[in-house]
């Protein structure tokens, strides 16, 4: 029995000595683990809680990096593309003003004009070629439609009804110069049209040539269609129903399409028929009667109805034929487009609705719960009324130009002419081409004068969306620092819940490197005396288990 319970300590000695052996080793592969992956755990077994703290602070990391790596460089960029192409359009606008201030002195001999014309033209294009600037192909001034230039890029035959929503500031007025004349069988010449062959068919003089003043809606498109006859609207309120109710300006029938080499012209017709509207395709004007004029003056915007502007005055026209640098209606306008295969699509109708409709924002996410706004949309800064504002000084300093070779060529004519008879018929027209034409110069320098405020609205215009831009570019350089020291902080703590320190990992290493040289040293030593060593029987052995049934 002795000899039994010796061998079974011997065996429990040399299996606890494995034990802490194999501990040992483990420890030391533990260890050895951590110094090769420099990580406290390698499976959340290891240690639940800075499992559980890793995830979140990896999931920090990760979300703070997608801002600060990501998403503040792209929103930055699309602002620095942005600015730019507003600076620029600064330059173009601030040129054109110089340009117009030019042209308001009307003493500019025609030369000069004529260069002020040029530069109004390319200056005029250049602004909407700027409004189609974009950031990694996508257009930054087009709202949501990215895809979809702000102007049209190529000549292009398409169908587009459109319904602008104004007010009465809409309306202005417009100098109108009569310069023709008719005689008794009803033959009618324009002055500007007189040449050595004709003009002894017509007498001409001071007398015809008149200046009247004539109200209008200047749309934001010309060389309209002439098919669709303008309908004239006005908000009157909502239903029972919550939706927009609109009635008539003036009946259809009294609404006539007029060409602008009509004769007579449409100015001529709208002071004759004060109840009448006259569209002019060509130029892109509504002609108000009189009548008609007053009656739109005094629609006004009710204050006690907070959802309804009753001050609304809604035109729908169409638009066919589109030449390169148009404008696309669908970055301004409720419209509806239709293609050669008579498939229509819907544009802004929710403008028609009444509501105030959200602008077409787009904003980056650039922090926790925090957004900016990126985007500056096409209606902000380049607005139909540059073109169009630039289209009547053009028109007026042409009709200058006009008149001046008139002038000119009737001037030659009465000097070298002999007849005496005819020479007082031709100073009569010279007399009257004279009037066209101080009259012309004087409605061109008011144009001018009323040009100047406009586009210097554009600019100021202009001026605020560029500060708009540059003060979501310094909020965004603040949250880009805030970005910066947050991600510092979670890598930091990140670092201190998932990283081994170095040092102390290296000497518990070298420690556990030691303690198992040890055990192995010690257990050699124990247990050189192994269980051959026993003189021990197959009888001593059945005495054991005999023993250690009955123990």
């Amino acid at each position: 029995v002795g000899t039994v319970f010796t061998t079974s300590a011997f065996f429990a000695s040399y299996y606890n000595s494995l034990n802490n052996i194999n501990m040992n080793k483990v420890l030391e592969d533990k260890l050895n683990t951590q110094m090769s992956t420099k990580k406290k755990i390698t499976k959340p077994s290891d240690d639940p809680v800075i499992a559980i703290r890793a995830l979140r602070l990896r999931g920090n990391v990760t979300e703070v990096t997608q801002y600060y790596k990501k998403n503040i460089p792209d929103a930055n960029s699309w602002l620095e593309v942005t600015e730019g192409a507003l600076k620029k359009t600064s330059d173009i606008i601030t040129n054109m003003i110089g340009q117009v201030t030019k042209g308001a002195n009307g003493d500019q001999p025609s030369d000069v004009r004529e260069i002020i014309l040029e530069q109004l033209k390319a200056l005029r294009n250049e602004v909407y070629s700027t409004a189609d600037v974009d950031y990694a192909g996508r257009y930054v001034f087009a709202g949501y439609r990215t895809d979809t230039s702000i102007s049209f890029i190529a000549a292009e035959k398409k169908e587009y009804t459109i319904t602008e929503q104004l007010d009465t500031s809409a309306m202005d007025d417009v100098t109108y110069i009569k310069t023709t004349a008719t005689n008794a069988a009803g033959d009618t010449v324009d002055i500007n049209d007189i040449n050595s062959t004709n003009y002894n068919n017509i007498e001409v003089s001071e007398n015809d040539i008149t200046a009247s003043t004539v109200h209008r809606i200047r749309l934001s498109y010309d060389n309209l269609s002439d098919g669709m006859v303008p309908a004239l609207t006005r908000v009157t309120g909502k239903d029972a129903d919550g939706n927009i109710t609109t009635e008539e300006i003036v009946p259809a029938a009294n609404v006539e399409t007029v060409s602008y080499h009509a004769s007579p012209s449409a100015y001529e017709l709208v002071a004759q028929n004060p109840d009448k509207v006259y569209f002019i395709p060509e130029t892109g004007e509504m002609l108000l009667g009189d009548n008609v004029y007053r009656t739109m003056s005094a629609y006004k915007d009710d204050a006690t109805t907070a959802t309804v502007n009753e001050g609304e005055i809604r035109i729908t026209y169409q638009k066919n034929e589109w030449l390169k640098g148009d404008l696309r209606p669908e970055h301004y306008f409720a419209c509806t487009s239709t293609d050669d295969n008579g498939v229509t699509t819907d544009y802004n109708q929710e403008y028609l609705d009444g509501s105030d409709v959200e602008k077409q924002v787009i904003e980056y996410d650039v922090g926790f719960n925090q957004t900016i706004r990126v985007n500056t949309t096409a209606d902000e800064v380049f607005k139909p009324g540059i073109g169009r504002e630039t289209d009547d000084l053009v028109r007026a300093l042409e009709d200058v130009q006009s008149l001046e070779k008139v002038v000119s060529n009737l001037d030659t004519m009465v000097k070298s002419e002999t007849d005496e008879t005819r020479k007082a018929t031709l100073q009569k027209r010279l007399d009257a081409a004279n009037k066209a034409l101080t009259l012309s110069k004087d409605k061109m320098q008011k144009m001018f004068e009323s040009g100047l405020t406009a586009m210097q609205g554009y600019l100021d215009a202009n001026n605020l969306a560029i500060t708009q831009c540059g003060t979501r570019g310094s909020k965004l350089e603040l949250i880009e620092n805030r970005m910066k020291d947050q991600k510092t902080t979670f890598e930091t703590l990140q670092s201190e819940n998932e990283d081994i320190d170095i040092e102390e990992a290296t000497i518990q290493m070298k420690g556990a490197q030691l303690t198992y040289t040890a055990s192995l040293m010690a257990a050699s030593k124990i247990l050189q005396t192994n269980l051959l060593s026993y003189p021990v029987s197959y009888t001593h052995l059945r005495a054991h288990e005999t023993c250690a049934d009955l123990v």
